[in-house]
């Protein structure tokens, strides 16, 4: 399948077809969502503010998979990866990087507004900077070590796309998975479970809140729980006893993350619709600024 239009193993005509529509529809809707919101901070002066900018940089990263997902789809719906070896590393290395990003990204935010509402303290520019540039640094770096030797990057059961390869389970897969399943799964989502709680348990009157305290550790779940799960079967079992096509569900559910994260942390204001409004309508904002 990755270099000829035969039909991969386990796959049907119209199951490859299925794939690359759902992954096609997932990308160009994150693509959407997430451009408004990275539109929204450029255009918006009230949004440019240290919180928003960990908004910002969820955004990026979630543009990032879904670009991951755009050629995915196209590879799909070619029933081929045209690409060829170096290309498929390329594309494990991208999608995985902008992955992990995006998964400590929503950590960092809830960090950010446990601080906000707990310390009612607003987020330094030098705080939120810092922890931006932390989150892709580190991203970039646990994402580049499969190029290095540590574990590998290979084809998903359908062929067409590449990710982390959990098919051949040995020590080195084994010790990069549960290390790097430590500090960008595990270890995320306990900073959000923790710093959400915290902030309910400190503000239990309601209408405090202007934030939801269980969809993001919910979308951390759903979104990235299958992968884990995956990923941490192959560890015990043979994984050549899950079905392809089930393999191929943790992906699929993956990239409607960017989607998700877009309509809850950034496109749910009242101030970013206000604006994007005025954007998007420049010819009704004008004569709104001169009366």
């Amino acid at each position: 399948m990755a270099d000829s239009g035969a039909l991969p193993a386990g796959f049907g005509e119209l199951e490859v077809l299925a794939v690359g529509t759902v992954l096609l529809v997932e990308a160009l809707t994150g693509l959407c969502l997430n451009g408004l919101t990275i539109l929204s901070f450029c255009k918006i002066p009230e949004l440019r503010t240290p919180t928003y900018l960990l908004v910002l940089s969820l955004a990026v990263a979630d543009t990032g998979i879904s670009l991951n997902a755009l050629v995915a789809a196209i590879s799909s719906l070619l029933r081929r990866w045209p690409y060829g070896p170096d290309g498929c590393q390329a594309h494990g290395f991208q999608g995985f990087a902008t992955a992990l990003a995006s998964i400590c990204s929503s950590a960092a935010l809830a960090w950010g507004r446990y601080h906000h509402y707990c310390t009612r303290g607003q987020l330094a520019w030098n705080t939120a900077i810092s922890l931006v540039l932390c989150v892709w640094l580190s991203s970039v770096f646990w994402a580049a070590l499969p190029l290095l030797g540590w574990g590998r990057y290979d084809y998903e059961p359908l062929g067409t796309c590449c990710t982390l390869d959990y098919s051949r389970v040995d020590r080195n897969f084994t010790s990069y998975l549960f290390t790097m399943a430590f500090f960008n799964f595990f270890l995320p989502l306990l900073i959000t479970l923790v710093s959400y709680r915290l902030m309910e348990q400190k503000l239990k009157k309601p209408g405090h809140l202007q934030v939801s305290t269980t969809v993001p550790a919910r979308t951390l779940l759903l979104c990235w729980g299958p992968y884990a799960l995956l990923y941490l079967y192959a560890t015990v079992a043979d994984v050549r006893s899950v079905p392809p096509k089930l393999q191929m569900v943790p992906a699929l559910i993956a990239k409607a993350a960017p989607t998700i994260n877009a309509i809850h942390y950034a496109l749910g204001g009242d101030t970013v619709h206000r604006g994007l409004w005025q954007c998007l309508s420049p010819q009704r904002s004008q004569p709104d600024r001169t009366r």
